[in-house]
């Protein structure tokens, strides 16, 4: 399933892919980035293309190409640096993948670029606050989803995080960026959303969003990103020495399967082929009851 062959009707081609699966989708993460926080997802052109091919025939339902790591603490890069790194991986992806390439940008240029690169879903870590008119283009792409962030900024974002009901909260803030994107003219059923976890919260907040996932699906069909991320690190080691990114495969695992169970549309990941087994088992098992 290209997504230049189902560019119009993407979104509801992907919910009905998902009710056929009977399980989440997978978005396979592509980091054409030399300093993602997990280093073994780092690429250049080849290396990312490669990648996104592996991870299709893995059993991938969309590709995610990154250019610009957003780990707390990290600097950001040029639109054009940006643009240098993944626009020719989505070229290429989305003619040789077979699947549909989402674009990982916050930049309304490089977003503007994706659509001609052949990229058919943004995914906007900012939920379309990068500029003014982040909401109008976003609204000419076939899905988008919007993702919750604390503040604009990975470099602070982790430095105090404080809610008072993080569920409540970015469920009001999800529900605002949404009406933003349908204000734009896009059509209801295309967008998702992201609870965000890491961006801008503790372990607790990350734990009581993974509990409250059902909140947000009222929204929009939800997607979750939990792969490998510190508070998996923390819970299987500790607050002071979390297990570093390369031992944290089945948390995350754990994590794809409770999202599972809340009924996610689609978990994004770094490990397609585990996350596909541990889903068709978590289904064989009886799945959502």
């Amino acid at each position: 399933m290209s997504g230049a062959a189902l560019a119009p009707a993407l979104a509801p081609a992907l919910l009905a892919r998902r009710r056929e699966l009977g399980r989440p989708l997978v978005m396979g993460i592509v980091n054409a980035t030399p300093d993602s926080f997990y280093a073994a997802s780092r690429a250049q052109f080849e290396g990312a293309v490669s990648r996104g091919r592996a991870m299709a025939e893995e059993g991938a339902d969309l590709l995610d190409v990154g250019g610009e790591s957003t780990r707390p603490g990290s600097d950001p890069v040029s639109a054009e640096e940006e643009s240098a790194r993944v626009l020719p991986v989505v070229e290429a992806l989305s003619a040789r993948a077979g699947v549909p390439v989402s674009l990982d940008t916050a930049k309304f240029e490089v977003a503007l670029r994706g659509l001609s690169a052949g990229a058919s879903v943004l995914n906007d870590v900012q939920a379309l606050r990068g500029s003014p008119d982040m909401p109008a283009l976003a609204a000419r792409y076939p899905l988008v989803v919007l993702m919750h962030m604390l503040g604009t900024s990975p470099r602070t974002m982790q430095a105090n995080p404080v809610y008072g009901d993080v569920v409540a909260e970015v469920t009001t803030f999800l529900a605002q960026r949404l009406a933003a994107l349908r204000a734009a003219g896009a059509a209801p059923d295309r967008a998702w959303v992201d609870p965000g976890l890491g961006f801008g919260k503790t372990v607790a907040h990350n734990l009581a969003l993974l509990g409250g996932l059902e909140a947000l699906g009222g929204l929009a069909p939800v997607l979750v990103g939990a792969s490998r991320k510190s508070f998996i690190g923390k819970l299987l080691g500790s607050e002071a020495s979390p297990l570093p990114p390369e031992e944290r495969l089945e948390g995350s695992l754990a994590a794809a399967c409770r999202a599972a169970g809340a009924g996610a549309v689609c978990v994004r990941v770094h490990d397609v082929r585990a996350t596909v087994r541990a889903l068709e088992v978590w289904k064989s098992c009886g799945g959502a009851r």
